[in-house]
């Protein structure tokens, strides 16, 4: 660009989405009028519990729109502390934690405050396309460590032991994972944590989809390696609150002190609403579970229709054992993820994610976060390309 408005080194050394021409392509397609069914939005399809929006409009209404502290209100700071341990088994006081807007600038203020220009970061793959653009983004050096749709994508310790350098400073967990579904079992768990503690690194866990888990056992690192693990949760995914930004995590006291301070010079504090309403989705957890147990057994049913409907059309799609999105490898329509979902967008008018920004080549995401009548459809358009 020419002028005086030149894009800094930062903005330039961005990717740009490989998924972004499928996605303009499919909103085209429907401005046209064309039925395309989105199979790719990583979002709950239920509504928020009834008891959560009724504490947000009792908020409004007793005047609670003005700011907070930067971290968080006290009382859901106080709620999140009770939440790890009642949970998670974990020990974090109220002021080893802090509330963000969303899981993502959780993430983001992390990196951060713990990350120097040149360290590397090791990051389990296929996984969620923002950890190794927000590592970049700090200066440091995404290096993935691959998983296998053989294994489940079952993280290996010893493959992530081996690339360890000197250079090394962290290591990026998402259990149960996007965009995978994986849930590491506690043992991989307990030997990561191993490396952790053997080579001085941090571990930054994201377990924002730690209540939907189906088929396995939902454990946080941070019981193996507390004083290395930094958690990272939100109120998005387990009680479907995408939109009203609430992340939060929980580490050592000084290591939430700087994403504090980072915090108060950037958005300063999360909405102050969607406090008051993640902190019912907290208090009042009987009521919450009920409507968790709820979702959980939809998703389940659904995973088990779409698992079984793509491996039976020749597209070998592991199990997953949690989240709500599915991982198919497309080679019977086209070996270049690409191509894959353009045909499938083009041809059975299903849009779906390419594996390519996941560092997932030759498969393609779909969520199931959509009713099975729906999952039904998507199935049957997306068989009639392989007849």
């Amino acid at each position: 660009m020419s002028g005086p408005f030149l894009l800094s080194d930062r903005a330039l050394s961005l990717k740009p989405s490989s998924t972004v021409a499928v996605t303009s392509r499919a909103l085209e397609l429907r401005r046209q009028g064309v039925d395309v069914i989105s199979m790719s939005v990583g979002e709950p399809d239920f509504d928020t519990p009834t008891h959560v929006k009724a504490a947000a409009i009792a908020a409004i209404e007793s005047g609670k729109t003005k700011y907070t502290a930067v971290n968080g209100i006290p009382e859901l700071r106080e709620a999140i502390s009770a939440k790890f341990a009642r949970e998670n088994g974990l020990s974090y006081a109220p002021d080893c934690v802090t509330v963000t807007s969303g899981g993502k600038q959780a993430l983001f203020n992390a990196f951060l405050a713990l990350l120097n220009p040149g360290d590397e970061v090791l990051i389990p793959a296929p996984y969620w396309v923002s950890y190794p653009e927000m590592v970049a983004l700090a200066g440091a050096v995404p290096v993935a460590v691959p998983t296998t749709p053989e294994s489940g994508f079952q993280l290996d310790p010893q493959a992530l032991e081996a690339r360890v350098t000197p250079r090394t400073r962290m290591i990026v967990l998402n259990s149960p994972g996007n965009p995978t579904g994986a849930v590491f079992t506690p043992e991989v768990l307990e030997a990561v944590a191993g490396v952790a503690q053997r080579h001085g690194l941090i571990i930054v866990t994201d377990e924002m989809y730690e209540h939907l888990v189906y088929d396995a056992r939902q454990v946080s690192i941070g019981l193996y390696a507390p004083e290395h693990t930094l958690t990272i949760n939100g109120a998005s995914k387990a009680y479907a609150m995408t939109g009203w930004r609430i992340g939060y995590a929980g580490g050592p006291r000084g290591v939430i002190a700087a994403m504090n301070a980072l915090q108060s010079q950037s958005t300063s504090n999360a909405s102050s609403v969607s406090q008051y309403a993640a902190l019912a989705a907290l208090d009042q957890h009987e009521a919450t579970a009920r409507f968790i147990d709820m979702a959980r057994g939809a998703y389940r049913e659904r995973r088990d229709v779409i698992v079984a409907g793509l491996n039976a059309m020749g597209l070998p799609t592991p199990t997953p054992q949690g989240a709500f999105y599915v991982m198919a490898n497309t080679d019977r329509i086209h070996t270049d993820e690409l191509e894959a979902a353009r045909r499938i967008l083009d041809d059975a008018r299903v849009a779906v994610v390419p594996g390519t920004d996941f560092g997932a080549p030759g498969q393609v995401r779909l969520s199931y976060a959509t009713d099975l009548n729906t999952i039904q459809e998507v199935l049957r358009r997306i068989g009639t390309l392989l007849i």
